[in-house]
């Protein structure tokens, strides 16, 4: 199974995002921003990782699939 490249740009993209977020957390001046920098970053982990399980979840899914064109 192979992943799409698009999957790949938008992980990257977020990766960026997450990492501005943390510099606009560590320079911080009022409570508020430091507060949308780490939801930024937060944000960008949790789809970061919802890729991941998507990746995971379309293998699974194919190999499912395998295993009942095998078993007919």
């Amino acid at each position: 199974m192979q992943s799409e490249p698009g999957d790949y740009v938008v992980g990257v993209m977020m990766a960026i995002l997450g990492l501005i977020g943390l510099f606009l957390a560590a320079g911080a001046a009022d409570s508020e921003m430091y507060v949308f920098g780490l939801s930024l970053a937060g944000f960008a982990g949790l789809f970061i990782f919802g890729l991941v399980k998507r990746f995971y979840d379309r293998q699974d899914e194919a190999r499912a699939l395998a295993r009942e064109r095998n078993n007919v």
